[in-house]
């Protein structure tokens, strides 16, 4: 925006210079009534100071798209300025001097016109400003939360007068995205995914809470031999709860553990941690889980994942044909935006959750309400 004053003996010689220098489009600020300075300008009448403004974009529309950003900044430097010069003092000026020149003012369409373009432009510009500023503080609110803003691109291209209502359309998107599994496990489950996430735990707590809670026969398998202690960890769990558990290594010998838990109502089915870019390794454990002819395979997901993982994850297990999500180590993370984008990225429903290190209490089936509430930061774990 360009500002410019102009000292003239009257409105008339103003606006004159003003749309000969500015242009049509120039609007005028504020006026105020001035002496020369010095002995001979006590002498002489008043003379008008006359600031005007016109628009970057009404000077040269060529170059709007190529200098977007730097007149963005300019236009809010501008506003401050606007804002400075439309001080208290001025607007009594302003008032004074419209009583004084009332017969004038009204006597004068052009001038009325230039009064009410002033107003509009000023509404324009302050609704502009808080459409601007509500569109930070709803992007702010998503990074703090570590949701993909990419997954919400239809929420934001929509103006929001404020992040509450915002937060609204969000909660009915996620009533209609978030889907909780209902399925009661029976017969063969695989729980398949990247190192790290805690695998191992989850299958034992899972197997704790099917025998001790729901009462179902269980046996346990592992083909988790390469790492150290895995065997002995889940051995030791099995031993305490009294269920069966096999280690296989090698395909004959999965065909041969299934075979022999065959009288349980459920087998849960241990893997390796595999590199979701690693395609050899994924095939290999494809192989497995075709000799178990599984009923059940879920991908188990940590709720600290780092959101540029999340799709190159869930891409490398594909090709085992995963049918449910477990989302764990909630408890070690003070935001669920992950929740969200593993859901999203996936369009595959949530079975468990596990909140804690303890087997087997810190695992459960969550509410569509509860993983909500989680998402948008309106309650946490622990």
């Amino acid at each position: 925006m360009v500002i410019k004053k102009y000292l003239v003996k009257n409105m008339n010689e103003a606006l004159t210079r003003i749309r000969y220098e500015l242009g049509k489009d120039a609007i005028i600020i504020s006026q105020r009534k001035i002496r020369e300075s010095g002995i001979k300008g006590y002498f002489k009448p008043k003379l008008i100071e006359v600031t005007a403004a016109l628009e970057n974009n009404k000077i040269d529309k060529k170059n709007k798209f190529a200098r977007e950003k730097e007149e963005d900044m300019d236009f809010r430097n501008s506003l401050d300025s606007i804002k400075k010069i439309i001080s208290e003092k001025d607007k009594k000026i302003i008032k004074e001097e419209v009583e004084e020149d009332k017969n004038n003012l009204n006597n004068n369409e052009n001038i009325k016109n230039e009064v009410k373009e002033i107003k509009e432009l000023l509404n324009k510009v302050i609704k502009n400003t808080n459409k601007e500023e509500e569109k930070d503080l709803i992007s702010e609110y998503l990074r703090d939360m570590d949701i993909d803003e990419k997954l919400l691109i239809d929420l934001l291209t929509k103006n929001y007068d404020n992040i509450d209502e915002f937060k609204k359309d969000f909660m009915n998107l996620l009533e209609k995205e978030i889907d909780i599994s209902t399925n009661n496990l029976r017969g063969k489950v695989v729980l398949v995914g990247p190192t790290g996430v805690g695998k191992t735990t989850t299958i034992a707590k899972l197997a704790g809470r099917l025998a001790l809670i729901e009462k179902k026969k269980v046996g346990l398998i592992t083909i988790d031999t390469y790492r150290i202690g895995a065997v002995e960890q889940l051995k030791t769990y099995a031993e305490i709860m009294n269920i069966p558990f096999k280690v296989v290594i090698t395909l004959k010998e999965m065909e041969g553990a299934v075979k022999e838990l065959e009288a349980c109502d459920v087998i849960l089915v241990d893997t390796t941690g595999r590199s979701s870019k690693n395609t050899m390794q994924i095939s290999e454990l494809r192989a497995f889980i075709q000799k178990v002819n599984a009923d059940h395979i879920m991908l188990v997901m940590s709720g600290t994942t780092k959101n540029r993982d999340i799709q190159t994850i869930l891409e490398g297990y594909n090709e085992l044909a995963y049918e449910e999500l477990i989302i764990t180590k909630l408890d070690e993370t003070s935001t669920y935006g992950c929740v969200y984008n593993i859901v999203k990225r996936s369009n595959k429903p949530i079975a468990y959750i596990t909140t804690g290190q303890d087997v087997p209490d810190d695992i459960k089936v969550p509410s569509k309400n509860e993983i909500e509430k989680l998402i948008l930061g309106e309650e946490t774990i622990c």
